[in-house]
């Protein structure tokens, strides 16, 4: 483990330039008396590490030193395709492995492309959390994700609505979505075993996690995105199975994208001509008549139902039960 943190100090130091030792012991998550000790050991092994005194001073590498050492490790390499989510990278039990490969990448770049690389780095960032909605606490997902990797049955208890079952999964990949991180396995054992069925599972929802010796063989032409994007649309679809008629107000008109996301902006795309108070009427595909009253009343006073006969109904009763609450 030293010899890693001897040549991420010597890649940091190549790479940044004039550092301090605390700034260097935050990035190695070690202490600032251990990261003097590696300086004299990196100097001792005939690296030319130079020391600044002062308020302005800091460790820096002699002029025109540059280190070769770039090589990247198999889990180095694997953790470059999570470079844009670090947050995620931690999840999975990558994260060290991401900043080693960082800074690999970084000083085998020429010096043009490399500024650049941190240019972009300062100035973009990706958070792949919805909201105003913390993560879900994810305490196996490490140990999945080996399994993912290393191909092996997983024996799980999960927890579902009506109950935990126990499962034995063929786990096939993992896919982060707006923050939360699901499971795509197929069945290990029972009526369905061999069958090529493959269902998702919401990673937090497992209560226990077990990787088994065995491995098993992947189905014959399956794919993560395309599994996952047909998976989805059919889950739209099976949801979105009925269509309100609605009248909105200009101020409905911004706030139904940002309430129904994709449905939302395609009713605004078919919508009918403003009346002369601006409102519109659109068809918009909703779920059940229960879900779509609590959806529809995030809307406020900038909507009007007018159909089907039964939803508008409903959520007048709702309306009326809330204004005799607050009279």
């Amino acid at each position: 483990m030293r010899a890693d943190r001897l040549l991420s100090l010597l890649l940091l130091l190549q790479n940044r330039g004039l550092t301090t030792a605390p700034e260097l012991a935050a990035e190695l998550e070690v202490s600032v008396r251990t990261v003097y000790r590696d300086i004299d050991a990196l100097s001792a092994s005939g690296v030319p590490v130079l020391a600044d005194r002062g308020p302005a001073g800091g460790y820096r590498l002699a002029d025109g030193y540059r280190t070769r050492l770039t090589g990247l490790t198999d889990a180095e390499a694997g953790s470059l395709f999570l470079a844009g989510v670090p947050g995620p990278a931690q999840d999975l039990g990558l994260g060290a492995d991401l900043a080693a490969a960082q800074l690999k990448l970084q000083a085998a770049l020429p010096g043009r492309l490399a500024g650049r690389a941190r240019r972009i780095q300062e100035r973009f960032h990706l958070d792949a959390t919805a909201w105003f909605r913390d993560a879900d606490p994810v305490p196996h997902l490490a140990r999945i994700a080996r399994a993912v990797w290393d191909q092996r049955v997983l024996h799980a208890r999960y927890h579902r609505p009506r109950g935990e079952v126990r499962r034995e999964l063929h786990p096939l990949g993992l896919v982060l979505k707006g923050g939360i991180w699901y499971l795509v396995a197929g069945a290990g054992a029972g009526p369905e075993a061999g069958a090529d069925v493959v269902r998702t599972y919401r990673v937090a929802r497992f209560l226990e996690v077990d990787t088994a010796e065995d491995g098993f063989e992947r189905p014959a032409g399956f794919e993560l995105a395309a599994y996952w994007q047909e998976s989805t649309d059919r889950l739209d679809a099976a949801l979105r199975r009925r269509t309100a008629q609605l009248r909105l107000s200009p101020r409905g008109r911004q706030l139904l994208p940002m309430q129904f996301g994709a449905a939302g902006t395609r009713a605004l795309a078919d919508a009918g001509p403003p009346d002369a108070d601006g409102w519109v009427r659109i068809s918009l595909a909703v779920e059940s008549e229960a879900l779509a009253v609590g959806d529809l009343l995030r809307l406020g006073a900038e909507a009007e139902v007018l159909g089907p006969p039964e939803l508008r109904r409903a959520l007048a009763e709702t309306v009326a039960t809330l204004a005799g609450r607050y009279a």
